[in-house]
């Protein structure tokens, strides 16, 4: 199994780059902001999971290790495939797939294209006792039960998902717990 990759980043597109490593290129699947971030010609290091299928082989790489076990829990549900499970990586934060979980809002995962009201309630489910062991295992903090009425305040103001989470992210860690406070702080994150 090919764990991690360190190379030269050859091509890039919305989905995928070519990392090029002792004259090989490897193709590998991430998540649209990873590949958005990339420039060609440019050194990457990811961490990487292999899955081998009848089709071919494949590489789905990751910047942070915590997002590639997150990855690996996702696609132990049924009916989650590698490709929805980067979609759901790509329009989801980690955090925002962890606190979800934990809080058993599976209306957070029906949003995602591709993700019926039937397989979120499947994901929180079956993700629940595996998703403890990774907050602990990286010393991820608890998420304040505030930031998850902000995000859906936010998503109720019009603000996209992917919108939302950024401002919830630009939150300080010393803000208050006061609901008002923290939406106010998030709502200067689209006038800055």
């Amino acid at each position: 199994m090919i764990a991690s990759i360190k190379g030269n980043i050859t091509y890039q597109n919305e989905n995928y780059l070519i990392v090029e490593t002792g004259g090989i290129g490897f193709k590998i699947f991430c998540t649209r902001e990873t590949c958005a971030a990339a420039q060609e010609g440019s050194p990457i290091f990811l961490h990487t999971h292999h899955i081998t299928r009848e089709d071919g082989m494949f590489l789905y790489g990751f910047e942070k290790i915590e997002e590639r076990d997150l990855f690996v829990q996702i696609i132990s549900v049924s009916g989650i495939g590698p490709k929805l499970g980067l979609n759901m990586l790509s329009s989801l934060s980690a955090e925002t797939i962890q606190r979800a979980v934990m809080k058993e809002q599976d209306e957070v995962f029906s949003r995602v294209p591709g993700i019926g009201e039937k397989t979120a309630k499947k994901i929180v489910l079956l993700l629940k006792d595996k998703i403890k062991p990774l907050l602990h295992e990286y010393g991820l903090e608890a998420i304040p039960d505030s930031d998850t009425d902000v995000l859906q305040a936010l998503v109720g103001l019009g603000y996209s998902l992917t919108e939302a989470q950024k401002a919830v992210a630009s939150i300080p860690r010393d803000a208050g717990n006061d609901l008002e406070e923290r939406l106010r702080i998030a709502l200067q994150y689209f006038t800055a």
